[in-house]
């Protein structure tokens, strides 16, 4: 039985009917010629995300990528340093001393898995930093996203991993539009400020998420084909770039269309006045959805529901 099957046939009630009517719908905008603005919060990439999202990337389903800058930077850690990961057995076990001696030990641990430091970020750190160093003495700037493109292309980087499962190298290799909103809070942002500190490179060699929001509001302007808002968890990478429509239409005065579609992947509760908990008929409120949108809501964990809705919508 395909997936696409078995969600039709057992997926009924609640979350799992939400499910199912949300793949059933993005399928169908997809199938009329419409694409897929995706937003990635979380700890997506280091769930290996990039094995199920790559395949609809490829496909040119994908219009565009809005992420974390965690979510930027852990795909590439891990097709760097994939061998090198450290999966940790009854994690909910763990006592604050096992944590110590993972920071002894130079592990970095997101739930059940640990991203090695040296072979991971420092890594990358070294790959990056000349290119901030060169752009510091030209007098250059790019935008966080477009260093990471460039640094994947490059033949000689050193693969621990499994290229056809980043998600972070077929966004590059097709050019794909990427927008990190706060890109400052991750770990390479950390460093990139550390070496602003110590004189190393000039603040100004790295673009700020106001430029990414200029880019998107150009982008967004330029599209012809209707966009879903497909949203995978909550905060910055959601908040930021939905706003574009309400900036374009009631800060500029222009006549930019609406999202076409939204659904919202979350464990978050639908109130105490937190945004990422936010129904989506809220959101109609705000001018970034009408009436009429397809709206979903469903409260589950992403890295259970996003690939069974990506494997559904490529299960032909």
């Amino acid at each position: 039985m395909s997936i696409r099957e078995f969600v039709d046939s057992y997926f009924f009630h609640f979350n799992a009917g939400e499910v199912k009517r949300a793949a059933q719908s993005l399928t169908t905008h997809i199938e009329s010629g419409g694409k897929i603005f995706l937003t990635l919060a979380g700890a997506m990439s280091t769930a290996r995300l990039g094995k199920t999202l790559t395949p609809l990337i490829n496909a040119g389903h994908i219009a565009g990528i809005s992420c974390t800058g965690a979510n930027l930077e852990e795909d590439l850690f891990l097709l760097t340093a994939n061998t090198h990961y450290v999966t940790v057995e009854n994690w909910r076990d763990l006592s604050a001393k096992d944590d110590a001696m993972l920071l002894d030990r130079r592990l970095n641990r997101v739930t059940d898995v640990c991203i090695p430091e040296e072979q991971a970020i420092r890594a990358i750190e070294e790959l990056l930093l000349p290119l901030w160093q060169e752009y510091t003495v030209t007098g250059a700037s790019a935008l966080p996203h477009e260093f990471f493109y460039d640094i994947i292309l490059d033949e000689n980087l050193q693969i621990d991993g499994y290229i056809e499962d980043s998600w972070l190298y077929a966004a590059a290799k097709h050019n794909l539009p990427l927008f990190v909103p706060g890109w400052e809070d991750s770990t390479i942002g950390n460093i990139f400020a550390s070496h602003i500190i110590q004189s190393n490179v000039e603040a100004s060699v790295v673009k700020s998420g106001i430029h990414y929001m200029t880019e998107l509001a150009d982008w967004y302007q330029s599209q012809t084909r209707p966009l879903a808002f497909f949203q995978i968890g909550g905060g910055i990478a959601g908040d930021f770039p939905i706003c574009v429509v309400p900036m374009l239409n009631q800060d500029m005065q222009q006549s930019a269309p609406l999202w076409s579609w939204f659904c919202q992947v979350s464990e978050a509760t639908t109130s105490y006045g937190g945004y990422s908990g936010a129904p989506p008929n809220e959101k109609i409120s705000w001018g970034k959805l009408s009436e009429s949108t397809p709206r979903f809501a469903i409260e589950s964990d992403a890295t259970i529901v996003a690939p069974l809705i990506f494997a559904y919508l490529l299960d032909k």
